[in-house]
């Protein structure tokens, strides 16, 4: 275990040295107050610039597959309902009235009549119809790469401003797959009239509309001065693509971005430290987890999974990377804040026993251990250099971590090309998101599930949490029996789970953390951030 302590005190250094590096020319003024303590009133103008730690891949709703491109979508596009700010309830936004049918196969949706679309190549800026909405939503129930609207048989227009959603059958978690980002209303012209470019083009009828794509730099909006709900106080939102964390920091105090994402490790103490910045931490519906591919290579033998989980100290690894806050050990595949968790549930996890580990790795073909690749982030490559040591020195497993740009990490796990890889999940409070779309079967060839996970019964449970009842009580025991079968047959290595973090200067005004992780810069909800000069 020396060789491990090593690992983590060397990795504990080079942070501590790189965050000292970054921050070397930054502000060093404390005088300035706090910006949640700042009682002026809300004025207009200026842009809000939001750091992102990895480029977008696409930006096309049925295409997106991780949490970077939907922080910029969430500006451009609105769903027909949205979660209220604490995440308890709906609320209107495109929508606003919907009933369910007797039989909760089909819901009726009232749309408001006064919602115009960004101007475009292919558009100049009309008002948006029922129709859009059946081209939408049926257009995301067909071609969405993660299923973001599973379920959705139909789209029925029933009068100018009224359509009707059938389902295949009963869904519980409807409403909650309507508010997700990939399920915004788009215009039919623009769709077609870009083609495969609609992605980096993206209109809609949210706050602001796209102005500029400069890959690997940054992302600029605009304001939509058509924009149908409350006027944005901002006059845009610039999105600037930095990877790496300590530079995100520096840039935060240096004034250089306005809103820092991803915050973790020393950047925490640092910022902390800075009274001219806010550090804002929650605990989040966020958890981070290790993929082994259960299709091919040595980890497609359940033993051999078991053998890798038993030998990861996932509590050495969760202390080496989050040592100064903001993460805790992951029992189960869904965070805690969801409303399925039980304590129960962290009886299932798998102890540390090293010893045991290589007795059941013996028991297979790779008795004398094996090569395989990792593929991470940058910003999770401290996870996997601590697993890596462990991997080495309990099994003699020769681990290999590729770093990569997120559109290549998701291409190559969601086609199963990756023999480990890890991954993080953050979504909504229902289960469903976190289970049904990372461990049914029909995911497979999705990011949630590249991995391969196959198992009727576990699919029998979660399709039931759905369609038999809407009653939380009894899906959550469902979703608890389901994750008792999960957890027996290791298909990835729980890590840890995650407070939702980001840091602002002093002048973001109205600005929150959302617990599943979302930007929200201006929303239906009341939220509408401005800057204070």
């Amino acid at each position: 275990m020396k060789k491990m302590k090593h690992v983590v005190l060397l990795l504990t250094l080079i942070s501590i040295a790189l965050v000292i590096s970054a921050c070397g020319g930054a502000s060093q003024d404390k005088g300035s107050e706090n910006s949640k303590n700042t009682n002026t009133e809300p004025k207009s103008g200026g842009v809000l610039k939001v750091g992102l730690a990895s480029n977008p891949n696409t930006l096309d709703p049925i295409k997106y597959t991780g949490a970077y491109e939907s922080q910029i979508m969430r500006s451009v596009g609105d769903t027909l309902v949205v979660y209220n700010q604490d995440l308890s309830d709906f609320s209107p936004s495109l929508a606003t009235e919907w009933t369910p049918s007797e039989d909760m196969k089909s819901y009726t949706f009232k749309l408001r009549d006064d919602v115009y679309f960004q101007p475009g190549k292919y558009q100049d800026g009309r008002k948006m119809t029922a129709e859009d909405v059946k081209y939408s939503l049926e257009r995301s129930a067909k071609e969405s790469a993660l299923g973001r609207l599973d379920g959705v048989e139909s789209v029925e227009v029933t009068g100018e401003s009224e359509v009707i959603v059938h389902l295949t059958a009963p869904n519980a978690s409807f409403l909650a797959m309507l508010t997700d980002v990939g399920n915004i209303i788009i215009p039919k012209e623009e769709v077609e009239g870009w083609g495969d470019q609609f992605g980096a083009n993206l209109v809609g009828t949210g706050p602001f509309q796209f102005k500029n794509w400069q890959t690997d730099q940054k992302v600029e909006l605009v304001r939509h001065d058509k924009y149908w709900g409350e006027k944005p106080y901002l006059d845009g939102v610039t999105y600037q693509i930095i990877k790496d964390p300590n530079m995100m920091t520096n840039a935060l105090r240096s004034g250089d971005i306005d809103i820092a994402t991803d915050i973790k490790g020393q950047n925490r103490q640092v910022i902390e430290q800075d009274q001219n910045l806010e550090l804002l931490s929650e605990p989040g519906l966020a958890i981070d987890y290790l993929d082994l591919n259960n299709m091919s290579g040595p980890t497609a033998d359940p033993k051999v999974r078991e053998a890798i989980y038993k030998a990861t100290n996932v509590e050495e690894i969760v202390k080496g990377v989050n040592q100064w806050g903001g993460g805790t050990v992951s029992y189960a595949p869904i965070p805690k804040g969801s409303w399925a968790y039980s304590e129960e549930l962290e009886k299932l996890k798998p102890e540390y026993n090293p010893t045991e580990a290589k007795k059941i790795l013996a028991e297979t073909d790779y008795a004398n251990g094996f090569k395989t690749e990792l593929y991470v982030l940058e910003s999770r490559v401290p996870y996997a250099t601590i697993f890596q040591a462990q991997m080495k020195e309990n099994l003699n497993i020769d681990v290999d971590i590729k770093v990569t740009e997120w559109g290549t990490l998701s291409d190559i796990a969601a086609k199963g090309k990756a023999p480990m890889y890890i991954g993080g999940w953050s979504w909504y409070p229902d289960p469903f998101f976190f289970l049904n779309k990372t461990f049914h079967s029909n995911q497979i060839g999705s990011l949630g599930n590249g991995k391969g996970y196959n198992n009727p019964e576990v699919d029998a449970l979660l399709d039931k949490a759905l369609s038999d009842t809407v009653e939380q009580g009894e899906r959550a025991k469902l979703y608890q029996e389901a994750i008792k079968i999960i957890m027996s047959e290791y298909p990835r290595v729980e890590l840890d789970n995650l407070d939702q973090t980001a840091a602002v200067t002093k002048h973001v005004q109205g600005f929150a953390v959302s617990a599943d992780g979302t930007i929200n810069i201006v929303k239906p909800n009341g939220t509408n951030v401005w800057l204070s000069n």
